[in-house]
């Protein structure tokens, strides 16, 4: 489902009056575009509520590449306890949602989701999420072309086929992946989710949550982001992305072996 059903546009300074007064929420998600300050409205938040932030952005969670991920600073780390950063090695694994949900949710204070990427967000806000436990499946389907992977997914699941494009075959090898594993479609699976709840995106895996989405002026945002990419390069962008490259063709040739 499309977070932005949820967006609620009222100033950054009157959301932190409304948080101080109201009920202490079980869950605290904060989403915009890049550039919003979402980073720092989490530090402020996490700071007056005693609560710890979880990174949802799907690129963060790997050592390295802090630059071009815009990783929060050492010394933003320190004034707020952060999670899902920094301990995937982007060379031996990938990282999935499931792996996301599973981790984001083994915690006990408040937790403060940043996010990123809103797929990782929708996995922890509602309970959607359909864990076949079978990941090498997938992987071997997304070796199969686009167009193939489509086709197949339309024979068993016409419904959702038509809701994904042949070049998302990430998504279209997930869907594929789930009627295999289980012999129900995909679409069917989300269906009788949704029927348990509000008709958002299912039942709310938490009660009560707060939600702020983040708006700027195109204008201003666009300023900002500018200086942001100057910023990157002069901090050793260029140099991070050459080492990230190195390090990934000497670990390709040595698989290769």
């Amino acid at each position: 489902q499309n977070l932005s059903c949820l967006s609620l546009l009222i100033p950054v300074s009157v959301g932190l009056c409304v948080l101080r007064r109201a009920m202490a929420p079980s869950l605290v998600v904060i989403l915009g575009a890049t550039g919003t300050g979402k980073s720092k409205l989490a530090i402020e938040i996490g700071k007056r509520l005693q609560g710890e932030i979880i990174s949802a952005d799907s690129m963060q969670v790997y050592k390295g590449l802090d630059i071009i991920t815009n990783k929060v600073t050492a010394e933003e780390r320190a004034q707020c306890a952060h999670h899902m950063l920094d301990f995937v090695d982007p060379l031996v694994r990938t990282y999935t949602v499931v792996d996301f949900r599973n981790k984001a949710l083994d915690r006990n204070k408040l937790p403060i989701v940043v996010g990123g990427t809103n797929y990782y967000i929708e996995s922890l806000l509602w309970k959607v999420l359909l864990d076949t436990g079978v990941s090498d499946r997938k992987m071997e389907l997304e070796k199969l072309g686009g167009e193939e992977l489509h086709k197949r997914l339309a024979e068993v699941d016409p419904k959702m086929a038509s809701m994904l494009h042949p070049n998302d075959k990430r998504k279209v090898a997930r869907s594929l992946q789930i009627h295999n594993d289980t012999g129900v479609p995909h679409s069917r699976w989300l269906e009788e989710q949704r029927q348990g709840g509000d008709g958002l995106g299912g039942p709310l895996r938490f009660p009560d949550p707060c939600i702020f989405w983040l708006h700027a002026d195109m204008e201003a945002l666009d300023q900002r982001l500018d200086a942001r990419v100057d910023e990157m390069l002069a901090t050793g962008l260029l140099d991070e992305l050459q080492d990230f490259h190195l390090r990934y063709n000497r670990q390709k040739v040595q698989d290769d072996r």
